[in-house]
């Protein structure tokens, strides 16, 4: 299968304009066991509650059945079971539809297919839930732009629902640009229809595509390359003044202008160009901002104090300079992420505070390190060490609290923490840092 899958990319790669109209027949037995087996154990089940172990006890037997099915064109996804994730400390949640078992092989297998036809595609500012790409890498590259580029001026938009408000037809559309495979399509199209459950109630959907399902950050991908990627690199670019630039992971993005009235015209061009999609922007988390090396100086000399901030990926960029006193772009956690993610380390601490201390140590390093891979990069080690802080703070509260009677000390509880310390944080990711296959700004 890699083979053939390396040829639909060296295909899509040196035929931009070519359509691809035999791809149904690469989900065989063969491939979608290896799907299968791919799958990750102890998942949560979907509608019917089947699991990967209750699936492969007749594997050969259900995966036969399922192919048969979607040559007959008979197969048909089951609705997601809606389950919510908390979404920010306001205790806003997150909807998520997971998949039957059997759909998530499907899904596992068109996913590769998709991405060796989009991939070469999709355009360098595009960087969510692809092949070789992390929020890092874009954060390196719009760190290259504000501060080696003629940027005086940031937008930072947000789309509105995004995911629940992606038009199916307009999805179809783009998607036939490269597709002309009917029964793929279908699939697809079965995929965004299939609706949800939720208490015993089946939901159709009309629009969106499902958060949790496999194929969704790729469709998203492949819609927002046609929106906006596209658009602003084929007619926004040619229509301004000065310079101006992209980066956008997923639906989160941020637009780079040199100068005031580029990022303003192009605002109102946006709102107009998403409209078409059926799309919108979230007008109260969206800005337009005086940003880089001159913002500070224009703003002490208008005697308006700091210039502004804008949050992206998790971090608050803020105009700074380097020890030599040049401009630089530095980044410390949003205060909305630190609140999130302490708010759900005291939930846990609160309801596991009956485990063992050993117990407890072990799962809260694992969180910490995970933790610290995202958030230890250049300029914010300091910040990191706060919240670890406060987390030890939550972890002395609760293990005070297993009993009526107070269990240490500080002072005890320090000796505790020396003979079982928590990992400390140390810088993981150098911003200036650059990886090869990146086009990264010189």
């Amino acid at each position: 299968m890699e083979t053939k899958l390396a040829r639909i990319a060296e295909l899509a790669k040196h035929n931009p304009a070519m359509t691809f109209t035999s791809l149904a027949h690469l989900l065989n037995p063969e491939y979608l066991m290896q799907c299968h087996h791919q799958l990750p154990n102890r998942k949560a089940a979907g509608v019917k509650g089947t699991t990967k172990i209750t699936y492969e006890q007749n594997l050969e037997e259900n995966i036969e059945d399922l192919v048969s099915r979607m040559k007959q064109k008979s197969y048909r996804p089951s609705p997601d079971k809606r389950v919510y994730i908390p979404k920010d400390e306001k205790g806003k949640k997150r909807p998520l539809g997971i998949p039957e078992h059997e759909d998530k092989i499907v899904q596992k297998g068109m996913a590769p297919i998709l991405n060796a036809i989009y991939e070469n595609d999709f355009l360098d500012c595009s960087f969510g839930f692809r092949p070789q790409r992390n929020c890092h890498d874009a954060l390196k590259v719009l760190n290259g732009y504000i501060e080696r580029r003629y940027v005086n001026y940031i937008v930072d938009v947000d789309i509105k629902g995004f995911f629940d408000h992606v038009d199916h037809k307009w999805m179809m559309a783009f998607l036939k640009e490269r597709i002309g495979d009917p029964s793929f399509l279908r699939i697809i199209a079965r995929f965004l229809k299939g609706g949800y459950m939720e208490q015993a109630k089946h939901y159709k959907t009309e629009s969106g595509t499902p958060q949790g399902n496999l194929i969704s950050p790729i469709l998203a991908n492949v819609y927002l390359h046609y929106v906006l990627d596209l658009w602003f690199e084929q007619h926004v670019k040619k229509r301004i003044k000065g310079q101006a630039y992209l980066v956008r992971y997923a639906d989160d993005f941020v637009c780079c202008f040199q100068y005031h009235e580029d990022a303003h015209a192009f605002y109102d061009a946006l709102k107009l160009r998403l409209n078409k999609f059926n799309l919108e922007v979230a007008e109260d988390k969206t800005q337009i901002i005086p940003f880089g090396r001159f913002a500070a100086e224009n703003h002490k000399k208008a005697g308006k104090g700091n210039p502004p901030t804008f949050d992206f990926l998790g971090f608050t960029h803020y105009c700074g300079k380097s020890k030599k006193g040049k401009f630089r772009v530095k980044r410390k956690t949003s205060k909305k992420k630190i609140a999130s993610k302490l708010k759900q380390t005291n939930q846990w601490l609160k309801a596991h505070r009956h485990l063992a201390m050993k117990d407890i140590v072990r799962r809260l390093s694992r969180s910490l390190n995970g933790y610290y891979n995202y958030y230890c990069i250049t300029d914010n080690v300091t910040a990191v060490v706060r919240f670890r802080d406060a987390v030890i703070q939550q972890f002395f509260k609760w293990m005070n609290r297993r009993s009526q009677r107070k269990s240490f000390g500080w002072e005890k509880f320090q000796l505790f923490l020396i003979k079982f310390p928590l990992p400390k944080p140390r810088a993981k990711v150098n911003i200036y840092e650059r990886r090869n296959h990146i086009s990264y700004i010189l």
